[in-house]
């Protein structure tokens, strides 16, 4: 699978990227056959990422910039956690309604509320959340996120006045070489996965 130089893969690909079982790890409630087709899924799209022209920015932004949700840059949530890990870097929640210029919202999401009705319907798809709490999928997955890093204690901010150097790009496509290929694989030139042991 070949992707043009000058057009990123997921771009060209929304079908694939925005699937719902690809963009949502289903776990344990997943019927085999919806293990079947994520896995296909992943393995299409690990393809189109490995020949992307972005694939070390996208990973970059995605690992030290933006908790980003879904499969980004040839790399699941867990694994861009364990890389966060590995790097030292901690990611704060993103403002979306700035981001995006929304000065007040006219409807303000519970975070405890989503919290809640995810853990009593853990089956539920997280869009079917969205719609009973009239919000966005982005808004339930950030608050799901958020929720994880709490209890994982992930949420520490840095001691004021302490200078947080963000890991190089290289530090960056090392770790997803290690997270995604194994201990024993090393990055070699553009940071694809040597299988040769350290």
């Amino acid at each position: 699978m070949s992707v043009s130089v000058t057009e990123a893969g997921c771009a060209a690909h929304p079908e694939l990227y925005q699937h719902p079982l690809l963009e949502d790890d289903p776990g344990r409630s997943a019927t085999v056959e919806q293990r079947r087709e994520r896995s296909a899924m992943t393995r299409r799209a690990t393809a189109i990422c490995a020949g992307c022209c972005s694939l070390r920015d996208c990973l970059y932004r995605a690992v030290v910039e933006h908790d980003v949700a879904g499969f980004v840059a040839g790399t699941t949530e867990p694994q861009r956690r364990r890389m966060r890990a590995m790097l030292d870097v901690t990611i704060g929640a993103d403002d979306l309604d700035s981001l995006t210029g929304v000065s007040a919202s006219p409807h303000q999401v519970n975070h405890a509320e989503i919290v809640r009705l995810r853990a009593q319907n853990p089956h539920m798809s997280l869009e079917t959340i969205a719609q009973r709490l009239g919000c966005s999928l982005s808004t339930v997955k950030r608050h799901l996120r958020r929720a994880r890093a709490e209890a994982a204690g992930a949420l520490q901010e840095p001691e004021p006045g302490a200078e947080v150097t963000p890991p190089s790009p290289d530090e960056v496509m090392s770790a997803r070489t290690i997270v995604v290929h194994g201990e024993g694989a090393r990055p070699i030139g553009d940071g694809k996965a040597s299988l040769v042991a350290a």
